[in-house]
């Protein structure tokens, strides 16, 4: 079904990594945005040839309907969509339709949620937070465990408010790898090296587990195929979205 088209107006814009920010924007007609966790938008790009269109996953920290839409964009060099967006300046408009998407939390109690993430591709489980609280007050059965993937500590998007939702929630596990660094010290939440790794240590289970990927589709791909094949995962029971760089 084509979703109508409408105007988001920029509203703030904040750096939240050496590459990232993230954006607010408020739409134009004040209607509430109704979405689901994990869904996102598409921009309209306008440019001398044709209107590129660029997807980014709604970020908002609740998912209660509001006219204000919330997402993490990646700064890429000489890229049509990151020039737009990181010259932006409030009160600036952009076209844009939604939301999209089925990386979404269905009608089902596993005993465990494994979300995985590398980059931005964490940005969809920022909103799902408020909505596992809220299904955990009614069904208090299971377990989440985050593993994000970065190259070091300061692309570590949203790190205080997983650790503290963590620390509020011990049946949320937030855990970080670097990929790029060696840790002298670490914190309790930081690990070394690619986040596949962690599957050596979680001990992903097809028969209680049920397993979200997102971000860069070198890693999506290669978990996937560890859980298929290694793990013997129902395909049904690894839900993926790729996140492309746009230029």
């Amino acid at each position: 079904m084509t979703k109508k088209e409408f105007i988001l107006i920029l509203q703030d814009s904040r750096q939240i990594a050496p590459a990232v920010k993230h954006f607010t924007f408020h739409r134009e007609d004040g209607e509430a945005c109704s979405f689901i966790p994990g869904q996102f938008i598409t921009l309209h790009i306008p440019t001398p040839e044709k209107v590129l269109r660029r997807s980014y996953s709604i970020a908002n920290s609740t998912h209660e309907a509001s006219d204000k839409i919330e997402f993490a964009a990646s700064y890429v060099p000489e890229g049509t969509a990151s020039d737009l967006l990181f010259t932006m300046q409030v009160g600036d408009k952009v076209t844009a339709t939604g939301p999209f998407g089925r990386l979404v939390l269905r009608d089902e109690q596993p005993n465990r949620y494994i979300f995985v993430a590398t980059g931005t591709g964490i940005t969809p489980y920022r909103t799902m937070l408020s909505e596992l609280a809220h299904r955990f007050k009614q069904h208090p059965c299971f377990k989440v465990v985050l593993l994000f993937g970065v190259r070091k500590p300061e692309d570590l998007l949203y790190r205080d408010e997983f650790t503290r939702f963590a620390q509020k929630n011990p049946w949320f596990e937030f855990r970080a790898y670097y990929s790029r660094i060696k840790l002298e010290q670490r914190l309790p939440y930081e690990y070394e090296g690619r986040v596949l790794n962690a599957f050596n240590e979680i001990e992903p289970n097809p028969k209680q587990d049920i397993v979200y990927l997102c971000g860069n589709p070198n890693m999506v791909d290669e978990v996937f195929s560890l859980l298929i094949n290694t793990h013997s995962f129902p395909s049904e029971m690894v839900r993926r979205e790729k996140y492309i760089s746009s230029n």
